[in-house]
C-alpha cells in the first residue's frame, strides 16, 4: 500500500473579480454518490447564482467535472488541475460564481476559477494517508501493560481490550512498524504473544 493525498477536512474561500464572486468549497468524498450529494446541497444554497462548476477525483479512479454554463474550459478543467497538480484525491470542490455584470474572457475565466479553488484548498489543508495494520494479541495480565507500552512505542493505538482468561487487544500500528513490534512482544513474551492481522487500513499520518 502506497501513500496518499487527501484534504484535512473542508475548506472555503471567496474571490471577487471585476464585481464577480467566486465562493469555492472543498470537500472530503470517497465516493461518487457523496460527491453528487454535497454538489445538490451546494446547488440548493446557492440557488440564486448562475454557476456552480465543480470536479472530483477519487482514490478509485473516477475523475468528473463540469463547467456548469461557462464556456468549455474555463472552470472545471482549471479547478480539477489544481487537484491533479497536488495529487490530491478524494476530494471535490465546487466553485460558485455570482456574476458581477462584467465578462471576464477566458483567460479571466481560468484563472478565477483556479484561484477559488486553491484558496478553498490552502483553507481546507493536505493530510497524508499512511498504510496502517489493525491487529490482535492475545496476553497475560502480566504483560498488558507492557504490550501498551510496545504498541504506543511505535505510535501505535490501541482500540479494544477484552478481559478473559487472557486479554484479547485489538490495535493499529503504522504498517513500517510491524516487524519492530513482532520482535518485542516475542521476546517479552518467550514467543507466545504473536500478532494476527485483522486488516489494512489507511490513517491521516
Amino acid at each position: 500500500m502506497e501513500d496518499y493525498l487527501v484534504p484535512c477536512g473542508v475548506g472555503q474561500a471567496e474571490y471577487i473579480e471585476k464585481k464577480s464572486r467566486f465562493l469555492g468549497g472543498v470537500y472530503p468524498v470517497t465516493s461518487e454518490q457523496e460527491a453528487k450529494e454535497i454538489l445538490e446541497r451546494v446547488r440548493k444554497q446557492h440557488y440564486d447564482a448562475r454557476h456552480n462548476c465543480w470536479c472530483y477525483i477519487l482514490k478509485s479512479g473516477q475523475k468528473r467535472y463540469s463547467d456548469d454554463g461557462e464556456p468549455q474550459g474555463t472552470a472545471g478543467q482549471p479547478m480539477l488541475n489544481v487537484f491533479e497538480r497536488e495529487g490530491l484525491v478524494d476530494v471535490l470542490c465546487v466553485v460558485t460564481r455570482y456574476f458581477g455584470g462584467i465578462l471576464l474572457g477566458a483567460g479571466g475565466l481560468c484563472r478565477a476559477y483556479t484561484k477559488a479553488a486553491k484558496d478553498a484548498l490552502d483553507a481546507a489543508g493536505i493530510s497524508k494517508m499512511q498504510p496502517w495494520l489493525r491487529q490482535q494479541i492475545t496476553v497475560p495480565y502480566a504483560l498488558f501493560e507492557r504490550a501498551k507500552l510496545l504498541i504506543a512505542a511505535q505510535e501505535g493505538a490501541v482500540e479494544d481490550a477484552q478481559y478473559g482468561a487472557d486479554i484479547l487487544i485489538t490495535y493499529r500500528i503504522p504498517e513500517g512498524a510491524d516487524e519492530w513490534l513482532r520482535t518485542a512482544l516475542r521476546e517479552v513474551s518467550s514467543g507466545s504473544v504473536v500478532p494476527s492481522l485483522l486488516e489494512e487500513i489507511f490513517c491521516a499520518g
